[in-house]
């Protein structure tokens, strides 16, 4: 443990060293953080290690945002130069080019070259050539709140602070630093200011992701005001966090009553079918471990039928199903506020993330009238219900950034506590918070993991949308809950985990073209891609995803000394279903110890739900480092601390996030750019569809100058978004 301890030291300092190229500094003079000894550790079980073990760099190295007071306002009226350093394009032949246009065509981000604009006289100096430079509107008032939350936050009114930052690449931690104060004086002064993390924020505790992130304590997933127990009776039946009241509020405006709106969706298990060429087989055990108990505990008499005609497989009641005695058990109550501005590439934040219900299946006998923990039967079956958080822009993002940071000033989950919770909840979860979404609902999809229908382990998805079937795209549509496809995870009916070519085949390119550079494992690696749907002519996203097998994803000819291609390998893998709930992240526990095989929250541990280590890390203060899981440690380990990466970007957002008003540029802006230069540089994430515009570099000069005073012919509206808007998240769906 020890000499893997040590070398996992020695490859992280190398790796920080080869992305600041700072050397290490000393440590500043302070007490060290306090840290929760895991159990894990204090056992020798487990590979867990110290976040202090890694290197502390320089907080300038890491600043990828900088903004700069103009000297007079463009023609459009913007007064500051914002700075961004994008990593190196996906299509290598726009590395040279003086502009860049990412994220979606249709609303398209268009940056200019910093030392270009600099040589033009447009800006007043350059942060380096690494950076592209777009405009906003910056009152100085913005940098005068920020500084003001930092003098709150060092005072010690939102918590016990702490100077140590830890800086993720993707999701890996990868070395400490010392966020930035920002200088509002020097802004005021034409300066380069640096926009980071926060200087000083909360420690992160597990008393904070108890409050903020995770929330499954009994005194709110137990709570007899707004939840009801399957196991013993007790509660509130349709209370506000009942499986019950989550599935009324989404069947309003389905054209269906609750009752049979839950019945269909079960239904969905009966049945084979069919999505992007993916036949999945059905699990009739659906009905004798969840249908049929629910239906003589609501005092009907039930039976499972083929009809003749349709050939299909129906279930025959004879009264509705009592929702109210749901044998779903609340477990969580989960703050997804990282994956603000979705899943794509330099996507501009469209919600606050997400919000999430997690619920475990139960069979207690007898059902909720006096049973016991003991009793209670719980089942491996979680159902996961997944919101976004209505609202768009820096208000909406802060604001409920602010809301979840005020939950950790509460030092108990007391009654005023619960309330608010459930205000917040409410506003999220009501029919009609969401008019452009499926039933109004905030819904974003529904996802199951289970292995009590039958083995292996099986995930599925369901969206209140209709699927193109040719291609993928979502139209959000009135009526029941749909099958989907698997987020990022291919059809492992057809493809095999270790040997597929068509897996190499994406690895190797579009992850591969994706991976940022420079790259160096464990500690830097991220990646942009999307996952296509079809390869080679063969469908190739799954309709569900099954697990162990597939453990994982092999790229069969990826090179394990090509850090590269190591690195594609895993961002693939990680980011599908089977990859995520086992190899890739750890959740492979089978000790009985503490029942978390295939999830990150178990459904069969009792309350309080036991975690993941990759969530935990193994505990305040630790990561958890899991081996490669094509090629194992021998070629490199990957650290986790998911709860903590939640924490600092849920501090950032609440209280040192820097907002500006863009202006949109009309998608006609790229149009006339490809007519002035002949093509448009437009950096998509490799396995994106095929624009209509031609793509290429930028190169000439004097085209940049003509494209800056074409842009107030082509102004749109405004948007008030973050500084570092660009960023994308480092989560994607999981």
């Amino acid at each position: 443990m020890l000499r893997k301890c040590k070398e996992l030291r020695i490859a992280l300092l190398g790796a920080v060293l080869a992305v600041s190229g700072c050397a290490k500094e000393e440590l500043p003079a302070q007490a060290p953080p306090v840290r929760d000894v895991p159990d894990d550790v204090q056992a020798g079980q487990g590979n867990t290690t110290s976040l202090g073990e890694l290197p502390f760099v320089a907080g300038l190295s890491v600043a990828g945002t900088f903004a700069q007071k103009l000297e007079q306002p463009t023609p459009l009226g913007e007064t500051t130069a914002v700075h961004v350093k994008l990593p190196p394009p996906a299509n290598r032949l726009l590395a040279d080019s003086l502009v860049r246009v990412v994220g979606d065509p249709a609303r398209p981000t268009v940056l200019f070259r910093s030392d270009t604009l600099a040589r033009l006289g447009a800006i007043p100096s350059s942060p380096g050539p690494d950076f592209f430079t777009l405009f906003s509107q910056l009152p100085d008032s913005e940098l005068e709140r920020r500084r003001e939350n930092e003098r709150r936050l060092a005072s010690g009114e939102f918590g016990t602070p702490t100077r140590e930052t830890i800086l993720f690449n993707g999701r890996h931690p990868a070395a400490r630093y010392e966020g930035l104060p920002v200088d509002a004086d020097a802004f005021g002064q034409g300066g380069l200011v640096p926009l980071t993390s926060c200087p000083q924020m909360p420690s992160s505790t597990q008393a904070w992701w108890e409050r903020t992130l995770l929330i499954r304590d009994p005194a709110v997933v137990l709570d007899p005001a707004r939840t009801w127990d399957p196991c013993t009776g007790a509660g509130t039946k349709g209370g506000v966090w009942t499986f019950a009241h989550l599935m009324r509020e989404m069947a309003q405006g389905s054209g269906a009553r609750p009752e049979a709106f839950v019945l269909n969706w079960l239904s969905l298990w009966l049945n084979d079918f069919q999505s992007n060429g993916d036949t999945v087989p059905a699990r009739r055990k659906m009905y004798d471990e969840v249908i049929a108990p629910w239906a003589a505990a609501s005092g009907a008499s039930s039976s499972l039928q083929l009809n003749a005609s349709t050939g299909r497989w129906e279930v025959m009641l004879s009264k509705p199903l009592d929702l109210d005695i749901a044998p779903f058990r609340l477990l969580s109550i989960v703050n997804r506020i990282d994956l603000a501005g979705g899943s794509g590439d330099y996507s501009r934040p469209s919600n606050p993330g997400e919000l999430r219900f997690l619920f475990g299946l139960t069979r207690p006998s007898p059902w909720g009238s006096g049973g016991t923990e003991a009793t209670c039967n719980l089942k491996p079956f979680t159902v996961i219900f997944e919101y976004g958080v209505p609202g768009e822009g820096c208000p909406a993002l802060m604001g409920w950034a602010r809301q979840w940071a005020g939950m950790g000033s509460y030092a108990t989950f007391n009654v005023a506590y619960r309330a608010r919770l459930a205000l917040m909840t409410e506003s999220v979860v009501q029919r009609g918070r969401a008019p452009g979404k499926g039933n109004g609902n905030a819904l974003n999809q529904l996802r199951t993991n289970e292995v009590a229908l039958g083995f292996p382990w099986e995930l599925r998805e369901f969206r209140l949308v209709d699927e193109h079937p040719v291609t993928g795209q979502n139209t959000p549509s009135n009526g029941f809950l749909r099958v989907h496809t698997m987020a990022l995870t291919p059809d492992d009916a057809t493809h095999d985990f270790r040997t597929d070519p068509d897996v190499d085949f994406v690895v190797r390119t579009h992850v591969k073209n994706g991976v940022e550079q420079p790259v160096t494992v464990p500690t830097r690696c991220s990646a942009h891609f999307t996952m296509p749907r079809t390869v080679n002519g063969r469908p190739f996203l799954g309709a569900n995803a099954q697990v162990a097998p597939p453990t994982h994803w092999e790229g069969l000819t990826v090179v394990p000394t090509d850090a590269t291609e190591v690195c594609a390998r895993k961002e693939f893998s990680a980011n599908t279903c089977n990859g995520c709930h086992f190899k890739d992240t750890g959740t492979n526990d089978f000790s009985g110890v503490n029942n978390l095989a295939f999830t990150h929250v178990s459904p069969t541990s009792g309350i309080p739900a036991r975690l993941s280590k990759f969530l935990t890390g193994g505990g305040s203060g630790f990561m958890f480092v899991v081996p490669d899981a094509q090629f194992g440690a021998q070629v490199t380990s990957w650290p986790f601390a998911d709860l903590l990466r939640r924490h600092q970007r849920l501090q950032e957002l609440a209280n040192c996030t820097t907002c500006g008003w863009f202006i949109d540029l009309d998608v006609g802006y790229l149009a006339r750019m490809e007519a002035l230069a002949g093509s448009v540089p437009l950096d998509l994430p490799p396995g994106s569809p095929e624009p209509a515009l031609t793509v290429g570099p930028i190169r000439d000069v004097g085209v940049v100058k003509q494209l800056l005073e074409l842009r107030p012919g082509f102004r749109t509206q405004l948007q008030e978004l973050p500084l570092d808007f660009l960023q994308p998240p480092a989560a994607r769906v999981h």
